[in-house]
């Protein structure tokens, strides 16, 4: 390729997408590099989008055909033990009609493909099965272009934008970004099971258009810092797990396992009665928080979404965060063309948008939760089955009195953990979140 562009991209993710639409937009000439026969085609998410950054880049999303499943009006979170545990819901009338598509669910696959075809109609180029597999420098170690696998394939550029995920080999490349450690990382598997519409809206109380997410804590994780989750899709039910990547290296346990005992639990396996597995994948998550999170801007470049490890742990926010720092990245870019300086300092302007934006406030201000989870197991071991010890007791009536149960539930505790450990738990809590 002898074309010269104003800006590639690396990677046809959420992120490089918002990018290319907004510079396309624009006239900023640009071509997006993606490794799979289409996009989507190596992209995984659990199936949750929520709408506002995708109306920043093409407002009338649904008039264009987004390919939703169901849009989300109740939220559940879960704490489980192994034979039992604790449902929190919340559903609001406002997710029905005022906040419709605050969130919603969708298949990665169809969502990148659709994305992409509005990066395309706006102008920008797309070339799909071609691997980028180096960074082009100038004289004084600028990023000039991109090296792909394909012949004759140098393609020069003024700016590269490093969307390729968190496995990014090129985002290693610039000396910005490390290996990812293993204790910033999830390893999440997740298997899609088909059901019936009207079996998933009888056993989630909805009606065909409305959906529920289930986010789930305990030790469905085997003792493992994780997480799992249940999503409503149209006529399925995304199920996931996962667990952070040094927990899996140190316990030798294998995700299968792990999702295969998590659809026995007596909680989830009459949600998924009757269903056939359609679908198995597995995915990395950037779970390392702010701490994590490298230099953003170089001289001729920049990372956006995993690439630039951007992920809120807590609220399991990942693509919309992608999305933001796609399209931050363009107008940082676009900034950058105008003033002809395409050097870190000219590009830094990325950085400014992102410190001043819901992005990197969020998680500066969780930036203590992952290290919370990690010191913190009993989460995970000990406090999930005192805690249904504690409503089974309560919750059984057997002629013990009430009192003796609260003396038989007190004394459990403290055989599992001391005052002290408790106190340090419920300030380390605190002090994650606040």
């Amino acid at each position: 390729m002898d074309e010269r562009f104003d800006v590639a991209i690396v990677g046809a993710g959420p992120a490089g997408i918002s990018a290319a639409c907004m510079l396309a937009d624009n006239g900023v000439k640009t071509i997006v590099f993606e490794r799979g026969e289409y996009p989507g085609a190596k992209n995984i998410f659990g199936g949750v989008l929520y709408g506002h950054d995708l109306a920043q880049t093409v407002p009338d999303y649904v008039d264009k055909g987004f390919p939703i499943e169901r849009n989300i009006v109740e939220s559940r979170l879960w704490y489980l033990s192994q034979s039992g545990g604790y449902s929190v819901a919340y559903r609001d009338q406002a997710f029905f009609q005022a906040r419709k598509f605050n969130a919603f669910t969708t298949g990665r696959a169809r969502f990148d493909r659709w994305y992409a075809e509005q990066a395309k109609a706006k102008g920008a180029v797309l070339v799909c099965s071609t691997v980028v597999t180096d960074l082009l420098r100038g004289e004084g170690g600028q990023v000039i272009g991109v090296r792909t696998d394909r012949p004759e394939g140098d393609v020069f550029a003024k700016v590269v934008l490093l969307a390729d995920g968190i496995n990014s080999p090129l985002a290693r490349k610039t000396g910005f970004r490390p290996e990812p450690k293993p204790e910033d990382v999830a390893l999440a598997v997740k298997e899609v099971i088909a059901l019936p519409e009207e079996v998933i809206d009888e056993r989630f109380g909805v009606e065909s258009d409305a959906g529920v997410t289930i986010e789930i804590l305990g030790d469905v994780t085997w003792g493992m810092n994780g997480v799992a989750f249940i999503y409503t899709n149209k006529r399925s039910l995304s199920l996931g797990i996962g667990a952070n990547l040094l927990d899996f290296s140190q316990q030798k346990v294998k995700p299968y396992e792990m999702l295969e005992a998590f659809k026995q639990h007596p909680m989830v396996a009459p949600l998924i009665k009757g269903g056939k597995p359609q679908e198995y994948t597995a995915h990395w998550l950037a779970e390392g928080g702010y701490d994590a999170i490298p230099r953003l801007a170089g001289d001729g470049f920049l990372l956006a979404g995993d690439s630039a490890m951007l992920f809120n742990a807590l609220h399991r926010e990942g693509t919309n965060l992608a999305m933001a720092s796609g399209r931050m990245a363009a107008e940082a870019i676009m900034e950058a063309l105008g003033s002809g300086d395409l050097s870190r300092n000219g590009l830094a302007g990325y950085v400014r948008r992102l410190q001043s934006s819901y992005v990197l406030k969020d998680m500066a201000k969780y930036r203590r939760f992952p290290h919370f989870l990690q010191d913190h197991k009993e989460l995970f071991t000990t406090l999930p089955g005192l805690a249904s010890l504690a409503a089974r007791e309560m919750l059984t009536v057997n002629g013990i009195p009430k009192k003796a149960k609260q003396r038989t539930i007190w004394e459990a505790f403290r055989r599992k953990m001391s005052i002290r450990q408790s106190l340090r738990f419920v300030w380390d809590a605190w002090r994650s979140v606040r």
